[in-house]
């Protein structure tokens, strides 16, 4: 028994030791063979000592490149800020740019064969049946109900307790407010992470614990690395295999619920719905933890940025305010605005979307070319290349928004008064073509709402607003550190920091 152990120990740092020296190898050959600055400066993070973020850095080499297109050789990544190439990708030659196998391996533990992770016929099976729920008037007003009532009976709640009690992190609050949103329009549960008590939900942090491993796999030079600590059970790779464990465990408790109680067709959420069509318990959760990823993340990240930007803009602030109030006919601020009121305020809507050309929730996002292919700026693209737009580059380009285009100005936006949209080529927060977001407007309008019923009711000032925003690694932008902030009934600003 003795010897038994001591050789598998024996085989284990063999493999180990095999695999550091393997890395140690594709690290220390690849520059050379690129023998490329950007290669040499993503490899050894030199870009670091410059650039706060690893997006930052991609947003200058951009800036700087002619076509708004680089190479990072030792990714096998081509990235681009061409509006005309992610026209190219997103649309004219979509069926060549598929989400692609490294990256379904890459998220494929978490997301299984969701519609975030699905090519194909799966893909286009779930895609229209999105189509169909998302689409329905029953199913939207059951997802605006559902914010409504988060926003009025813990938001608003939760931050009026915590006024002028020093500091309170808006980035954690609103995860946890649309954590409760979104598990109760996918599964019709109530996590109640946002009850005043903010407890601390084991499903949430599984959750949050599985999107940023899966994440960091992608960062690695070589999928070999992540692998082969998946296959040795090891490290990040054995705390995401914990992790989706736990969130599989909870997510079949449910289904397995519903199963039990029947009546599918008389519920609105979207488990329920989708059970209707989905005989496959492991098919519906893999669904329905991609639309829990999507509206979860995505929303959350979308109001961190809009409120950072706000507290540096008191003047976007107060013409928010100044909308609403004409709109409302002086309603006081804590009334909610109703789905018509909000298509009504057009500077509002022009403010949101300013927010995430500058914040996007989802800084890049990338396809694999099935096969080659040169890009409308004369890139040519070898089949199995990775190919990356990058939608936070894009709004700091001055080729696309002009001389101004740092500013957070929502103007930009308007014609008259009234709120332009822009082309989604060169705008692709929401993607663009036959995957664009499905969820859109239903984003916007959870968005509008946080936002509106915040603006209206309190002063929210961030704490250290001199400072740039850095991120963490992630599916989707988060702020590293959270987003400090100081809440105070509105009027009350002129009184004395605590």
């Amino acid at each position: 028994m003795h010897s038994t152990v001591c050789f598998c120990f024996f085989t284990f740092a063999i493999i180990l030791a095999l695999l550091s020296l393997s890395l140690y190898s594709l690290r220390s050959l690849q520059a050379p063979l690129c023998n490329c600055d950007v290669c040499a400066s993503y490899l050894s993070s030199r870009w670091s000592s410059q650039f706060d973020n690893l997006c930052d850095w991609y947003t200058h080499l951009l800036q700087n490149s002619p076509t708004g297109t680089i190479h990072v050789h030792v990714l096998r990544n081509t990235i681009t800020a061409n509006p005309g190439n992610v026209e190219h990708i997103l649309r004219a030659r979509f069926d060549n740019y598929p989400k692609g196998k490294p990256f379904n391996a890459i998220l494929g533990d978490l997301l299984g064969r969701g519609i975030f992770n699905a090519d194909g016929e799966s893909w286009l099976f779930q895609r229209k049946m999105a189509r169909l729920e998302l689409g329905s008037v029953s199913v939207r007003s059951y997802a605006f109900d559902i914010v409504r009532g988060e926003i009025e009976t813990r938001l608003v709640p939760l931050l009026t307790s915590r006024m002028d009690c020093g500091a309170v992190d808006l980035q954690d609050v609103f995860r946890r407010f649309s954590f409760d949103s979104i598990c109760k329009f996918s599964f019709g549960v109530d996590p109640g992470c946002l009850q005043l008590s903010l407890p601390i939900s084991s499903f949430a942090l599984a959750f949050d614990l599985a999107s940023r491993l899966s994440a960091e796999r992608a960062a690695h030079v070589s999928h070999v690395v992540w692998k082969a600590k998946r296959l040795l059970n090891v490290g990040s790779e054995r705390r995401l295999r914990d992790a989706v464990k736990l969130v599989n465990a909870l997510a079949e408790e449910v289904i397995r619920e519903r199963r039990r109680l029947g009546s599918f067709a008389t519920r609105n959420d979207l488990l329920s719905r989708f059970m209707g069509t989905v005989d496959d318990d492991v098919y519906l959760r893999d669904i329905v933890i991609s639309f829990l990823l999507a509206g979860r993340d995505t929303v959350a990240s979308a109001l961190t940025g809009f409120f950072w930007l706000l507290s540096r803009n008191p003047e976007v602030e107060r013409l928010i305010r100044e909308e609403s109030e004409l709109v409302m006919d002086g309603s006081t601020g804590d009334v909610l605005a109703s789905y018509e009121q909000m298509q009504r305020m057009h500077y509002l809507h022009a403010a949101v979307h300013e927010s995430m050309r500058l914040f996007p929730p989802v800084q890049f996002d990338s396809k694999f070319a099935s096969a080659d292919d040169v890009l409308p700026d004369g890139t040519v693209v070898g089949g199995g290349t990775r190919v990356t737009y990058h939608p936070y580059a894009m709004g700091r380009m001055e080729r696309i928004w002009g001389p101004d285009c740092l500013k957070f100005q929502p103007e930009r936006w308007l014609q008259d008064g009234v709120f332009r949209p822009e082309s989604l080529y060169k705008y692709p927060v929401f993607q663009a073509g036959p995957r664009a977001c499905l969820g859109k407007e239903m984003a916007v309008v959870e968005m509008k709402s946080v936002a509106l019923a915040l603006v209206r009711r309190f002063d929210v000032r961030v704490v250290g607003t001199a400072q740039g925003a850095r991120f963490s690694p992630g599916l989707t932008a988060t702020m590293n550190g959270g987003l400090p902030v100081i809440v105070r009934e509105r009027g009350a600003s002129s009184r004395p920091p605590l």
